[in-house]
């Protein structure tokens, strides 16, 4: 996964595919969220739960333990390494869904350069992204080093050969068990490891070399190119 994804619709246009049956904590607000272009470090919109409640709260994208200041803060964590590394074990048990449209990836082009693709659900439905990360609660305060990053596993060979890493995905039955803070760490690592979305679940297409500068946030860039 090479660091860029879109989060443009609104909180409650994710949540509503989750048929969550309480009330949701909606700390981000009403309005679409219009992020088209996000990279790293921005502060994007995460669902966790808390008392059996689902918050919605913006948290930045990226996070380090802290005795690795030595190191940028990663953006993912690989789904072999997460549950038993040293790393993230302080985060381990703090799961959240990062609810996003899509994502990006680039691919080297047949002029040498880097092609962008944009992967969403073929069902242009949300893509429930598996994350773990340090967050705020009603019961603490938020801290500098509040973050989060997002688990990915082997892409099976690759979505049409774009990236030998991906995202894990869930649908929104088992995004609603991995919220739960009641499902075992052993549930958790077994979900990711053989639950996540498959490969026919999603479509990609080539989108303009825009994409590559953060600064671009315009709706045009998850337009199809030839």
């Amino acid at each position: 996964m090479c660091g860029r994804l879109s989060q443009y619709r609104g909180i409650h246009d994710f949540v509503a595919v989750l048929s969550i049956p309480d009330a949701l904590i909606n700390h981000v607000g009403d309005a679409p969220l219009a992020h088209y272009n996000a990279a790293p470090t921005t502060s994007l919109a995460i669902l966790q739960q808390h008392n059996h409640q689902v918050h919605a709260q913006n948290l930045r994208w990226g996070w380090r333990p802290h005795w690795a200041k030595d190191r940028a803060p990663p953006i993912n964590a690989r789904v072999e390494k997460v549950a038993h590394g040293p790393f993230f074990r302080s985060i381990w048990r703090h799961r959240l869904i990062v609810p996003v449209d899509n994502w990006f990836e680039w691919v080297d082009a047949e002029d040498h350069t880097r092609q962008p693709w944009l992967i969403r659900r073929a069902d242009h439905g949300p893509v429930f992204c598996a994350g773990i990360g340090q967050f705020p609660t009603p019961d603490t305060q938020a801290r500098d080093d509040d973050g989060f990053v997002i688990i990915t596993a082997d892409s099976e060979g690759g979505m049409l050969d774009i990236h030998d890493r991906r995202p894990v995905v869930f649908g929104a039955e088992l995004a609603r068990e991995w919220l739960d803070t009641a499902t075992p760490l052993e549930r958790a690592e077994q979900m990711l490891l053989f639950e996540g979305e498959k490969t026919e679940v999603f479509e990609w297409h080539k989108v303009d070399r825009a994409v590559g500068n953060s600064r671009n946030q315009v709706a045009g860039l998850i337009d199809e190119v030839v």
